[in-house]
Formats: structure tokens, sequence, C-alpha cells
């Protein structure tokens, strides 16, 4: 198990991408969050088991039907504490 920081670029703002991946990572018992940054990408910060990780990479590409996904960039984080008990949308 990790903590990871994903910045999901392309066209993901506007398009309800933060509110169709929120969904499908709650129903899957992800913890983490989901939010918009200024430059028009989207951060998610998740905790991820291994076994887990191309599940929520595909949730993350697919986003929602009016989103397209041109880019994933990730690093884990090693230091992460965060006092979650499932998914949120942050604003």
């Amino acid at each position: 198990m990790e903590w990871y920081r994903f910045i999901i670029l392309g066209k993901v703002q506007g398009v309800f991408y933060r509110k169709f991946v929120s969904q499908a990572l709650m129903k899957k018992q992800f913890k983490g969050y989901i939010q918009n940054l200024p430059d028009g990408s989207v951060e998610v910060v998740a905790e991820v088991f291994d076994d887990d990780f191309d599940t929520f990479m595909q949730i993350l590409k697919k986003g929602s039907p009016l989103s397209s996904v041109e880019d994933i960039k990730y690093e884990v984080i090693d230091d992460a504490v965060f006092n979650t008990d499932g998914f949120e949308i942050r604003y």
C-alpha cells in the first residue's frame, strides 16, 4: 500500500470528471481526494494497494463521458498522512 499523487491532464475540468471519478473510487472503497488545479489539470491523492493500481488507473483514464484524458503523471508520497475515511471531492 502506498499513497500516490496523480496529475491528470486533458479536458478534465467542467466536464464532470471529478464527480464520475470520485463516485467510481468510492464504490471501490479507495481513500483520498480529488480536486481541480488552477492550471486546468486535476489532482488525485489516494491510498492504492499494489493489486488495485491497474484498476485505479483505468478509473482515472475513463473519467466522464465528456472528459478526455491526455496524460496521467504520478508519484509516490512517502510521508503522506491524510485523515480521510473515504474518498472526497475538494473545492
